[in-house]
């Protein structure tokens, strides 16, 4: 007898384990697995900087130099219309044109390249209108057909950002379809972490 009720409890137990996790999320279960995530990146361990950033950092200092400033923008509707058009309008500007294999460049204010040199270039012209360096981080993920990719990343009060040359529509990192690897720290520019 009692070691039918141990089973009972037991099997009672593991039932209420077992579904209890799809219904701690809420209604729909586990189909609403961003909810759960943070508004901004959460910044892991350190890792390397990529190689062709640190060659961009070499010959382009001042974009890399450690700068003095907030590291979230309090977003009002101004800024927000500010980023919109800087989105837009280097997406529109610059001609995708994907680097050779083995000579990845990064760049900044060109007329043709790819991903990260329109990254670059919307954090250079979003420093010159005013906005904290230490604020607009270049990140590194993969897209879902698993092509590497470069994308700036606005810290803000409403979240982390991501402005993409593949879209005119900025979203939180979390409603995005990437898989992170890893963001420039907001401290040192210089420096990296893993998401």
């Amino acid at each position: 007898m009692i070691k039918n009720y141990v089973f009972g409890v037991f099997a009672a137990a593991s039932l209420c384990l077992s579904t209890s996790s799809a219904f701690a999320i809420g209604p729909a279960g586990m189909a609403a697995p961003s909810k759960l995530r943070p508004l901004n990146i959460v910044a892991q361990k350190p890792t390397l900087a990529p190689f062709a950033f640190v060659k961009f950092c070499v010959a382009n200092a001042s974009d890399c130099a450690d700068a003095h400033g907030d590291a979230s923008v309090s977003l009002t509707s101004g800024l927000m219309r500010q980023l919109r058009q800087v989105n837009a309008q280097v997406n529109r500007s610059i001609e995708p044109q994907y680097d050779n294999d083995g000579d990845d460049e990064w760049q900044a204010d060109v007329a043709a390249g790819d991903c990260e040199d329109f990254a670059l270039t919307k954090r250079r012209r979003l420093i010159e209108l005013g906005w904290s360096p230490n604020a607009l981080r270049m990140a590194i993920a993969y897209t879902p057909n698993n092509n590497g990719h470069a994308v700036l990343v606005v810290s803000t009060s409403k979240g982390d950002l991501v402005l993409d040359n593949r879209s005119n529509s900025i979203r939180n990192w979390r409603d995005t379809d990437l898989r992170w690897v890893m963001i420039q720290s907001s401290v040192n520019p210089l420096y990296w972490n893993q998401i």
